[in-house]
């Protein structure tokens, strides 16, 4: 069925193509928004009882943040999504963290202000709508790096041996010294020296007082070796077999509900799946589909998929990411296809990053030292 038509025209030199497409579903994951600090470093002056709701938890910044994506969207997709909340049409999925969870719900507060028979309080305009979740120790979705994969494992200790990693350790080894002996964070490597950028960063967000050490020079020193992270995590090396062990899991499930709503003989009512994650979730599915920009997503940024059957009965894939509140999503494209891809090359392009059998494709012959990297907490 169709819900939306719109129409688009698509410029060929020298004619001009009018083209009825109608929008069928859309897939919508976005990062929590603002935050205070996961932790405090030792020497640390704002320790967890300086955080009006402790560490890790959603700023009211943040929740102004979300409510206002859920009014962007609101307009983006009105006359396509019901005006009033109805259940067979979203799904709403979250990681287990208190920051995902309230995001969820501050931005279906802008998305469905309620009307009509749903204003259950008229002095209140909001309305309760369910977001589901796992526990975290059940999570294999939304939250990364995926645990429990001793292959990943290994190709994260293979690579801290490349040439990529061991120049950044290199040219890097004078700042990472004088962190350690300022924070008292006296493991810091290049991989975990994000988790000081992280808490300097939101200090400084929230009006705190930055210690006399941390120079406008240093934070953009930090801000180079926590985006450097993400490639550490998900690039720099078997870049594909990564993918296949991380963001391939999600886009593999991604890929299979577009597809499941492209079905001629699908009667799916769900317009929209909506999930409510972290910075690493957007890296790790950007990074499968190779279109990550080395850049951290910022707080309430969104990827977005949409599903379009043209009137030639074809079925295309977009892509839009929004990472500035300031200007519209940009469009994005995967590597050999169209900003309106194919759905059958879609699908074909993808296969690669998406794995057959991820616990199979995890299993390692013999056991591996494990370094304790993976015990790093990258969901932020």
């Amino acid at each position: 069925m169709f819900f939306y038509v719109l129409l688009t025209v698509r410029l060929f030199n020298p004619c001009v193509t009018l083209m009825f497409v109608a929008l069928l579903c859309f897939i919508l994951l976005y990062r929590h928004g603002d935050r205070s600090p996961v932790k405090a470093y030792p020497t640390d002056r704002y320790q967890e009882s300086s955080w009006p709701q402790g560490f890790g938890q959603l700023s009211q910044e943040g929740m102004r943040q979300h409510f206002e994506l859920g009014q962007v969207l609101r307009k983006r997709y009105q006359g396509f999504l019901n005006d009033t909340y109805d259940r067979h049409e979203i799904s709403v999925r979250s990681t287990d963290y208190d920051r995902t969870l309230m995001s969820a719900e501050a931005n279906l507060a802008g998305l469905y202000p309620p009307n009509g028979s749903q204003v259950f309080n008229p002095s209140l305009e909001w309305q309760p709508i369910p977001v589901h979740t796992v526990p975290l120790d059940e999570e294999r979705f939304l939250s990364f790096p995926i645990p429990g994969c001793p292959r990943y494992k290994i190709l994260m200790i293979e690579t801290e041996r490349t040439e990529k990693y061991l120049n950044m350790t290199f040219q890097y080894k004078d700042l990472i010294a004088m962190v350690r002996e300022k924070t008292g964070l006296t493991n810091t490597t290049i991989e975990t020296v994000w988790s000081v950028h992280d808490t300097l960063f939101c200090e400084a967000r929230h009006n705190k007082t930055a210690p006399d050490w941390v120079t406008p020079e240093i934070m953009d020193d930090l801000r180079k070796l926590k985006d450097f992270g993400f490639e550490i995590l998900f690039e720099v090396y078997k870049h594909q077999e990564k993918s296949c062990l991380q963001g391939g899991v999600l886009l593999g499930s991604i890929v299979n509900n577009i597809s499941e709503s492209a079905r001629p003989d699908s009667n799916r009512r769900l317009k929209m799946m909506m999930l409510s994650a972290h910075d690493t979730t957007i890296v790790a599915l950007q990074s499968s589909l190779s279109i990550f920009n080395g850049k951290q997503p910022p707080y309430a940024s969104c990827h977005i998929f949409e599903l379009y059957q043209e009137d030639n009965g074809s079925f295309t894939v977009a892509m839009f990411y929004r990472n500035d509140t300031t200007r519209a999503p940009y469009q994005l494209a995967i590597p050999s296809c169209d900003l309106f891809c194919p759905l059958e090359d879609f699908v074909r392009l993808t296969k690669p990053s998406i794995p057959e059998d991820w616990d199979k494709e995890c299993m390692v012959e013999s056991p591996t030292k494990d370094t304790g990297m993976m015990g790093v907490t990258w969901a932020v």
